[in-house]
């Protein structure tokens, strides 16, 4: 069987034009290339299910189906082609890690909050190390009304990838939520600067521009305890 690696060199060439495995991944992984993901998620699983019974790659190409079918934002396509490859055993440490992170990532998708904390659990023994673990269960947590967990999962984040501008973006969120718009202003002001010209960097300053204007000097006097609201001087 075709490993994903030559697969990825192939589809730098046209692809065969065969009916096989092998032509079926490199068209999938070409059209992941140029961003037609459902397209390469239908790929992916036709070269899956040409291959070989037992062939291990099967299930390596069902959980990039799954991938695939988050960024075309069909979660529930996603979580059936991830329970499938997860259920064989060619998913190994890190490789499964990141299968069951994705499986997390279509159940929040879906608004199984409860699946995705599972999945997510399961992951972390295995992926611990990558920051978007962390970041992701950042996000979930705030779903989940559950602060404290957001903000030891966004600090573990910040420790690994104190510089990505998605991960600042998240941490802004996460004091916002929390309350503390100064720290919640800090990590945007750091995220805008860090993507100045991209997705987090424009979200970032969309953000700080919503945050609570602090009281003019005006607004200050308007709202002293001694005044009553019917202009000065009036007793």
């Amino acid at each position: 069987m075709i490993s994903l690696l030559i697969a990825a060199a192939l589809a730098a060439a046209p692809c065969p034009t065969e009916t096989n495995s092998a032509a079926s991944l490199c068209r999938a992984i070409a059209a992941q290339e140029v961003g037609k993901f459902a397209e390469a998620a239908t790929g992916f699983e036709t070269a899956a299910g040409m291959a070989r019974p037992g062939d291990p790659a099967a299930d390596r190409m069902l959980a990039a189906a799954g991938n695939m079918w988050i960024a075309a934002n069909q979660p529930g396509k996603a979580a059936l082609a991830i329970d499938r490859a997860l259920t064989g055993k060619g998913l190994l440490a890190d490789q499964r890690g990141l299968a069951l992170l994705d499986r997390a990532r279509a159940a929040e998708a879906q608004g199984d909050l409860k699946t995705a904390r599972a999945k997510l659990t399961l992951a972390a023994p295995s992926i611990g190390e990558d920051p978007f673990l962390w970041y992701f269960s950042a996000a979930l947590a705030i779903r989940e009304n559950d602060i404290a967990t957001a903000k030891v999962a966004i600090n573990r984040a910040l420790a690994m990838a104190p510089n990505d501008s998605s991960i600042l973006f998240e941490a802004g969120h996460v004091y916002q939520t929390a309350g503390d718009d100064a720290k919640a202003r800090d990590y945007w002001t750091r995220a805008a600067a860090a993507d100045p010209k991209g997705a987090s960097g424009n979200a970032a300053r969309r953000a700080l521009g919503m945050l609570n204007i602090p009281l003019t000097v005006t607004n200050q006097v308007a709202a002293r305890p001694d005044g009553d609201g019917e202009g000065p001087g009036h007793r």
